[in-house]
């Protein structure tokens, strides 16, 4: 039973530098948590490309985006332009993802992958990793430039 998770965002690397932020960790599975999973920038990182260029890897791919996503379209998780974080973290929906999600990653080594490549402006962080800390997870973000950073329980990051 792992109790280790990472976190990535894909930005704008190519495709092979993202494999190898990856592997260096030895992850098994890439669970995407963008809520439109599609990237006009970089479309090797949209959804069907993606999951075929994983699977080369023998990585699986899971979409969560329409669970646990940070761009949900009800109004009613917003106030003034900004997400609330915490509304969301209530939603049955996000609930269901979330479970999905703890389910997955007690038995596989995961990376959760939004598009964002700093976790300090993206849900994975102000989210996703805050709930799960709650379930006693340890929560690591890979950095574009390979650096780890561990997100503490006092949810800070610091390098390691």
């Amino acid at each position: 039973m792992s109790t280790m998770i990472f976190t990535i965002g894909h930005s704008n690397h190519p495709f092979s530098r993202f494999m190898e932020l990856i592997q260096k960790q030895d992850i098994r599975m890439v669970v995407d948590v963008r809520t439109r999973p599609y990237s006009k920038y970089t479309p090797y990182f949209s959804k069907k490309p993606l999951e075929e260029g994983l699977k080369e890897y023998e990585i699986e791919y899971v979409y969560l985006g329409n669970k646990i996503g940070g761009k949900p379209d009800d109004a009613k998780f917003y106030h003034e332009g900004e997400l609330l974080y915490h509304l969301l973290e209530e939603d049955d929906k996000y609930q269901e993802g979330l479970r999905i999600l703890l389910e997955l990653a007690r038995d596989n080594k995961i990376v959760i992958m939004c598009s964002e490549e700093d976790p300090s402006h993206c849900h994975r962080h102000h989210l996703i990793s805050q709930s799960l800390l709650k379930h006693n997870f340890q929560i690591t973000h890979i950095r574009g430039n390979g650096d780890l950073e561990k997100v503490r329980s006092d949810y800070q990051t610091r390098l390691f």
